[in-house]
């Protein structure tokens, strides 16, 4: 099967056409090389991809014949990603959430006079 096929079966991509996309932007690589959509995985392959700041890396376990639900997934693919990449994308949630609530909108002007402040700082102190 091919891998964009695949990566759309197993629920990792809404679309095939996000998964071509992924590629184009050598985002996708089996068992270690860049993959263009068309590659063919098999089973025992490994597939490592970047989305949405995490590389996922999951094992092919089974092909499927077409798409499947999101609870029969685990029958076809491993996920052998690391717990710490999950971690990590939370704090990141939690720090944008704690300085500005989503859907507040663009920084003020205070708020920009203090980043910019913050940075200055921050560069002064890298030079001394």
């Amino acid at each position: 099967m091919r891998v964009d096929k695949f990566l759309w079966c197993v629920r990792y991509y809404k679309t095939r056409n996000m998964v071509t996309e992924a590629c184009k932007k050598n985002q996708i690589t089996v068992n270690g090389q860049l993959a263009k959509a068309s590659k063919e995985v098999f089973p025992s392959d490994k597939i490592t991809f970047r989305k949405d700041q995490i590389t996922y890396i999951i094992s092919v376990l089974a092909i499927p014949a077409n798409r499947v639900g999101a609870k029969l997934v685990d029958i076809y693919r491993k996920d052998e990603t690391p717990e710490a990449s999950f971690a990590h994308l939370e704090m990141i949630k939690l720090s944008k959430e704690h300085y500005r609530k989503t859907g507040e909108g663009r920084p003020t002007k205070k708020d920009r006079r203090d980043i910019d402040d913050y940075t200055n700082d921050v560069i002064d102190d890298k030079i001394q």
